[in-house]
């Protein structure tokens, strides 16, 4: 098995069954596995709701570690639209062309003081890096706040031991809070002061409700940026030929970042709360249940995928979910996409080859499913194309 591959555990369930099943914190949640199935229940809201207790969709539960309600994440329409409406455009400046150049400075900073060093852990020496110092942009904040983000490591938002320890996240939501009084106090051109001078529905946003655009913008986007760049990583040691062909044929460079977010899926479920007693893959299900969305399955689906197992860098059609689905697709995609458009670029541009030398997997425990979501560490060496 190569480093960089990651199996499909689903494909049996989902051929035979179509669902999963998980225990959490006990309130187990009904997995979908077909792409069909997983796009029809996202855009279902009146049975299939994200409006329910805050952290409940999200899985292993948030319940014990948070009260604050992410939004828009955990809204439904027509509330969600509203909250959406006005965060969206700030979320798209990533295609801009000064924050395209901002960007690509800071990935090339980064890759050329990576080069030919004699190894650099990727995961916290460079994704875990390149992530912080992105998010800089994404807030329009100044770039050395990104080192506090670096300080507090990958795991700040949930404990690594339990699922109901929520001291790790405090350390987010008290940064958060403290800099909403700050933005109160000197008002600037950041993202807490926008949201902050905002109105929804003819009133100003509380708080409480910047507090949870923040806390969605900070954590959601991290361990999916950092999974996706470091298996990006892992997958261009073993197929050198992906970056020749990225330095020949800049074009499929787009092609290429579908298919990885498709192939790696770095979020591998989200969760909906069952509203009325009703049927999933002709299960019954209960009011008040869980479900949950499984993106990792469903971009694995042989009936919509030729080729499903395979990263096919070139890929034309590609109707994956790995950014969500419907009216919760994924608010950070953007910025998302152009860190690895740029990433691809910049390495294709400057790095002849990787070398990993060890590196341990990050396998998710999901009930009857054992699922490769990265990795731990991934010791490597990026050798300069330019001798």
């Amino acid at each position: 098995m190569q480093k960089s591959e990651l199996r499909d555990p689903f494909e049996k369930a989902r051929l035979e069954k179509g669902l999963g099943a998980m225990e959490d914190q006990n309130d187990p949640v009904k997995m979908l596995l077909r792409h069909k199935d997983v796009r029809k229940t996202a855009h279902n809201y009146k049975t299939f709701q994200s409006a329910a207790k805050p952290g409940r969709i999200v899985v292993p539960s948030e319940v014990n570690i948070r009260e604050t309600r992410q939004i828009p994440f955990e809204l439904d329409p027509p509330v969600h639209g509203l909250y959406r409406k006005l965060v969206e455009p700030w979320f798209k400046r990533p295609l801009e062309a000064d924050y395209i150049k901002q960007l690509t400075g800071q990935i090339n900073d980064l890759v050329d003081a990576t080069l030919n060093k004699a190894q650099v852990e990727v995961i916290e020496e460079f994704a875990l890096v390149l992530q912080s110092r992105a998010l800089t942009l994404l807030l329009n904040i100044p770039f050395e706040e990104a080192e506090k983000w670096i300080s507090w490591g990958t795991h700040v938002f949930r404990s690594e031991d339990s699922d109901l320890d929520g001291d790790k996240a405090n350390i987010l939501y008290h940064y958060i809070d403290e800099q909403i009084e700050k933005s109160i106090a000197n008002p600037g051109e950041d993202l807490y002061s926008m949201l902050l001078d905002s109105e929804v529905a003819g009133k100003k946003l509380t708080k409480e409700e910047v507090k949870g655009v923040m806390v969605l913008t900070f954590a959601g986007g991290r361990d999916t940026v950092i999974n996706a760049i470091t298996n990006a990583i892992s997958y261009l040691s073993e197929h050198q030929e992906s970056l020749e062909r990225f330095r020949k044929e800049p074009q499929i460079i787009n092609n290429a970042v579908e298919e990885m977010i498709r192939y790696f899926s770095p979020l591998t479920q989200m969760g909906r709360v069952v509203t009325e007693d009703t049927h999933v893959c002709e299960y019954a299900v209960k009011a008040d249940t869980r479900v949950s969305l499984c993106w990792a399955s469903a971009n694995r689906d042989a009936a919509v995928f030729e080729n499903a197992n395979e990263i096919v860098i070139d890929r034309k059609i590609n109707p994956h979910v790995g950014f969500g689905f419907s009216h919760h697709n994924c608010l950070g995609a953007t910025h998302a996409r152009q860190i690895m458009r740029i990433l691809l670029k910049t390495m294709a541009e400057k790095v002849e080859n990787i070398e990993v030398f060890d590196y341990k997997e990050n396998i998710e425990n999901l009930g009857e499913f054992k699922r490769k979501v990265g990795f731990d560490y991934l010791n490597a060496k990026f050798n300069s194309l330019i001798k």
